[in-house]
């Protein structure tokens, strides 16, 4: 099952349980796949895994602002609920990858593009996003392979 299959299938069953804040988290999540889809591709188009999972990602990261933003102006009631909707978000990510595996990706990666300073790091990320597909966020990716490239 697709990921938009999965958030259609957890939307119905939000509405038969009246959950009202996984219903907009869901149907905010689904208009970003699908406006992200047409975009790409047509009105009839479809996005891959790792397009859909980058969605994701971006709601996550907008909800982690805001409850920033929320936090600072004092707001706790504004941000335990983005915090919930970060919950449900999550469900749908890939499960991530451990320390181990992050790092032989990146050794893979270092050995595979042939990098030897931090010069040549853009070689080593793209390989990186390829081989790491979403289950892992690029910021921490970027951070170890600066610190094998120093």
């Amino acid at each position: 099952m697709s990921l938009a299959d999965q958030i259609t299938s957890d939307l119905k069953e939000a509405m038969r349980a009246k959950d009202s804040t996984s219903l907009a988290v869901l149907r905010s999540l689904k208009t970003a796949l699908k406006n992200l889809a047409i975009e790409k591709h047509g009105a009839g188009g479809e996005l891959d895994s790792s397009n859909e999972i980058g969605v994701v990602r971006t709601a996550i990261k907008q909800r982690n602002d805001s409850v920033e933003q929320f936090e600072k102006a004092g707001r706790q009631d504004l941000a335990d609920n983005e915090k919930a909707e970060i919950l449900i978000l999550t469900k749908y990510l890939p499960a991530t990858l451990s320390e181990e595996e992050i790092t032989k990706l990146i050794d893979d990666a270092i050995s595979q593009s042939g990098a030897t300073s931090r010069k040549e790091m853009g070689q080593v990320m793209k390989i990186l996003q390829d081989k790491a597909a979403g289950r892992v966020d690029n910021k921490t990716l970027s951070a170890a392979v600066m610190q094998r490239l120093a």
